[in-house]
């Protein structure tokens, strides 16, 4: 695998990025911050990383929501 210096994402998983998300400010703030079905109604890992997977405009949000949290 080829080293990313400048990519401060590799190596982590969407999964722990949510996970580090949700226990750092909780679905509820997720879904007021992020305005995705996924966190407001009945949310769970899985259908995070489902709707994810297959949204790229939403996922660049969530990983643009975790680097900030990183920087803070």
């Amino acid at each position: 695998m080829e080293a990313q210096p400048n990519n401060p994402l590799h190596g982590i998983t969407l999964e722990q990025i949510i996970n580090d998300l949700v226990s750092h400010y909780g679905w509820e703030y997720m879904g007021y911050i992020i305005k995705i079905k996924c966190f407001t109604t009945d949310p769970s890992i899985k259908s995070s990383l489902t709707f994810l997977r297959k949204t790229p405009w939403a996922r660049a949000k969530v990983e643009r929501m975790y680097l900030d949290m990183l920087n803070k």
